[in-house]
């Protein structure tokens, strides 16, 4: 019992590690989570990508993901050029104030449809997902021999916890954004790191 343990604190704690940094997914789930648009349902997809790519990684595919370098690239293209592009849209509510505030209750269900779509787009189209998760995280499950999908499952509750206090607790931070110039700050913010990651990814490529 205490070995599972272990093992179960050991994923949790490198499936922290490797999720709780600035990137283009976190910066879009705070985005959704100060506008209180859709957090629950872009919460599930992240959380339960997550969980599907730690479990592909436990079953021993990141040594397939690996082996195909041209997939990757060619993910790595895609995804750079999405980001560049919601990058630039960032980037035009900075200069375009109004178009930025919180949502409001109702909103229509084409702009959940986008915020599904975005959120996918950020979780299955970025390289370094499938590095990270797939391959890193399935090798270190690897060395825990039986205990493998412990460790795994940890990795996993560590993205449904992390998600889950970045959507649901950025809207504490929505009283500070009550005026468009805190807005401007927080889509600056997100401009930035999804051009540099969209310049790294295609540079990268």
């Amino acid at each position: 019992m205490n070995h599972a343990l272990t093992a179960a604190a050991a994923g949790f704690g490198t499936g922290l590690s490797l999720i709780v940094a600035i990137g283009a997914q976190n910066a879009f789930v705070l985005r959704q989570g100060v506008r209180r648009h859709a957090v629950l349902t872009v919460v599930g997809i992240c959380a339960l990508s997550d969980a599907v790519l730690i479990a592909l990684g436990v079953g021993g595919v990141g040594a397939v993901v690996v082996a195909w370098p041209g997939a990757l690239r060619a993910v790595g293209v895609v995804g750079g050029l999405f980001l560049l592009g919601y990058g630039v849209l960032a980037a035009r509510r900075v200069l375009r104030p109004g178009s930025t505030g919180l949502s409001t209750e109702g909103e229509a269900a084409g702009s959940r449809r986008r915020a599904v779509l975005t959120c996918l787009a950020m979780t299955w189209l970025n390289p370094h997902v499938y590095l990270d998760t797939v391959f890193l995280l399935g090798s270190l499950a690897a060395d825990r021999g039986p205990l493998r999908w412990t460790f795994g499952l940890g990795a996993a509750l560590a993205s449904v916890c992390w998600f889950t206090a970045l959507g649901f607790g950025a809207r504490l931070l929505g009283r500070y954004l009550a005026r468009p110039g805190a807005w401007r700050v927080l889509d600056g913010l997100v401009a930035a790191t999804m051009l540099a990651l969209g310049v790294s990814l295609v540079a990268g490529a």
